[in-house]
Parts: structure tokens; C-alpha cells; sequence
């Protein structure tokens, strides 16, 4: 596994970490862990929308949507 290290963090940003840390039963390493998995699990904007086109592209012929259209005429 990787350390990371962030630098510049605000003393008043580190505390309210330790304290939602604290609340939550957990270090602060063990804390930021956990906010850095919920976030890389969830998907852009960009990843949905190439996921949507991906599932849902057509993989039907123009000619098929024509013969099934006669279909359903002959078959009044």
C-alpha cells in the first residue's frame, strides 16, 4: 500500500477531522482512509454517462426495426 501525505491541510480543518474521526470510533488515519474509499468508489459524471452509452447503445438494424413494424401491420 501507499502512504500519502497532504500538506497545507488548516489546523481548523485537522480538528474537525479528529473530532468526526473521534465520533466515529476511529484514528484519523483510519478515518481519511475510509473518505478516500467512499469517494473513489463513486463514478463521474463522465464514467456514468459512458456507462449509459455503453448499456444502452442500440444493437438493432434499421432494417430490423422496419421488418418488425410490417409485422405488427400484417397482423391486424
Amino acid at each position: 500500500m501507499t502512504a500519502l501525505t497532504i500538506r497545507d491541510v488548516p489546523d481548523d480543518q485537522i480538528q474537525i477531522l479528529k473530532f468526526r474521526a473521534a465520533q466515529a470510533g476511529k484514528s484519523l488515519q483510519a478515518f481519511m482512509r475510509d473518505l478516500i474509499a467512499r469517494e473513489a468508489s463513486k463514478s463521474t459524471m463522465a464514467e456514468m454517462m459512458e456507462r449509459l452509452n455503453r448499456e444502452t447503445a442500440a444493437r438493432v438494424s434499421a432494417t430490423d426495426i422496419v421488418a418488425a413494424i410490417d409485422e405488427g401491420r400484417a397482423g391486424r
